[in-house]
């Protein structure tokens, strides 16, 4: 293994031991024999548990990013926008459970409350956000609700992301045209109503 390929490493065996174990529930020492390298290669890469949480939030996120912005066009109407990236966004979570379930528990962490309410409200890290950017558009061209953003996110996506969790769960199936029905009821949630 190239020591480039040992962040990524330690990372991808990270996000299954804490979908199984939860962050409080796995060490540095679990991680490093699930991920077949030593403590010193972790600690070369990540200072402790807590950079190592949050740099996998990091590369989630990118992850997460690269496949909603496949094929994303703001050419493209505020409505067909958000089926886009809603859409794309619940596909990707079916198909990467673990990455979900890292997700659920940060953003419903300590380590994750500051830097959700930070990213949604603020901005601060400087980077676009497509969602926020759409939901800001929407509410400028009177397509969307006049809502605080973080409504709009509430709305617009929370219901998907319990559908998502039931589906990873084996609670109920979520197939090609429920997504879009369920899509489409979120879509209603946060649209203007003439």
């Amino acid at each position: 293994m190239r020591d480039s390929d040992k962040p990524d490493v330690v990372i991808d065996a990270a996000l299954e031991l804490i979908a199984e174990h939860g962050f409080h529930g796995v060490s540095m020492a679990m991680i490093a024999k699930k991920a077949d390298v030593g403590m010193g290669t972790i600690y070369r890469y990540f200072s402790g548990k807590d950079v190592l949480i949050s740099e996998m939030y990091k590369v989630v996120e990118d992850r997460i990013y690269v496949a909603v912005a496949d094929g994303y066009s703001r050419e493209k109407t505020v409505k067909e926008r958000f089926f886009h990236l809603v859409s794309t966004l619940i596909k990707y979570l079916i198909k990467h459970p673990l990455e979900f379930r890292y997700m659920e528990q940060y953003h419903n962490s300590p380590y994750g409350v500051a830097f959700r309410k930070n990213l949604i409200l603020n901005n601060s890290n400087g980077e676009p956000d497509i969602f926020k950017e759409l939901f800001q558009e929407g509410i400028k061209r009177k397509v969307l609700k006049d809502l605080p953003i973080l409504m709009l996110f509430s709305l617009g996506l929370g219901p998907l992301v319990s559908l998502t969790r039931d589906h990873i769960f084996s609670l109920s199936l979520l197939d090609g045209e429920l997504i879009n029905r369920a899509v489409e009821a979120c879509w209603d949630g946060v649209r203007q109503h003439s």
